[in-house]
């Protein structure tokens, strides 16, 4: 049996220490989850690089990669064990990518912000996956698709980004309604997902429409969505454990897949 794959709309580092509609959803998909992973592999908005690096530290450190927030944000740590062998088995499976292991990095909040809510005990070995800065969509997407073994091997892929992300365009009342580019192209995602084919979301980017240009003013939120559709079959159809648009320009979608 396959390990599922699950992208989340991660949104506002709070989002790790506050209960929400958003923190409840990750509770369910924890429950529903068929077992416990052998092994984590997240890829995070928050890690870019020039080239491909998998981290391969034994215990990667808890990284506070933000500002202005409260101290008790600041003091969550996720001490999760790493994956070192994984980490030199998925730098064998992109060896023609170029990838390289490396000890630099730890768990940023993209991907420990959303862990601690889906694994509490820190007791599942997490490593990260970096997104190349220098890479076309389809390249990322040739990337992610090596990747796809791993769910027969127990590896939780997990991706966390925002499928919309504009901070220019926030709006920080409460209860503010979401843009009409935000909703529709957050609505046209859903559409290609549906159709499982993940060179639909390649061609929302390559077309870039003014709704797409509005919500992905930069790409490495929106990236992280293309590597688990990219390990998807199919025949898996998604499910959406959340959805919403958050102070107007945050969706905060979920995709799950293999559950």
């Amino acid at each position: 049996m396959k390990t599922p794959a699950l992208f989340v709309g991660h949104g506002s580092p709070m989002n790790a220490i506050e209960e929400n509609g958003f923190t409840r959803s990750l509770l369910e998909v924890r429950a529903d989850l068929p077992s416990k992973p052998r092994a984590i592999l997240t890829v995070s908005a928050h890690w870019e690089t020039k080239g491909v690096c998998v981290q391969a530290s034994k215990a990667p450190k808890t990284i506070h990669d933000f500002g202005g927030f409260p101290q008790a944000l600041f003091d969550v740590q996720y001490p999760a064990p790493g994956a070192p062998e994984l980490a030199r088995k998925i730098e064998e499976l992109l060896r023609d990518e170029g990838a390289r292991a490396t000890e630099d990095w730890g768990l940023d909040h993209g991907a420990w912000s959303v862990l601690r809510h889906l694994y509490p005990d820190a007791d599942v070995p997490v490593l990260q996956l970096s997104l190349d800065l220098l890479r076309s969509p389809r390249e990322h997407l040739r990337v992610a698709e090596k990747l796809k073994p791993l769910r027969e091997e127990g590896v939780l892929i997990l991706g966390t980004g925002n499928i919309v992300h504009n901070l220019r365009t926030i709006q920080w009342r409460g209860g503010s309604a979401a843009y009409d580019w935000a909703v529709r192209f957050d609505e046209a995602v859903k559409t290609a997902l549906l159709k499982r084919d993940p060179l639909e979301i390649v061609k929302l980017m390559e077309e870039g429409s003014e709704d797409y240009r509005s919500s992905v003013p930069s790409v490495e939120h929106f990236l992280p969505l293309l590597y688990v559709s990219a390990v998807s079959d199919e025949n898996e159809q998604p499910s959406f454990p959340f959805e919403g648009i958050e102070m107007g320009s945050i969706s905060m979608r979920s995709v799950l897949y293999g559950n």
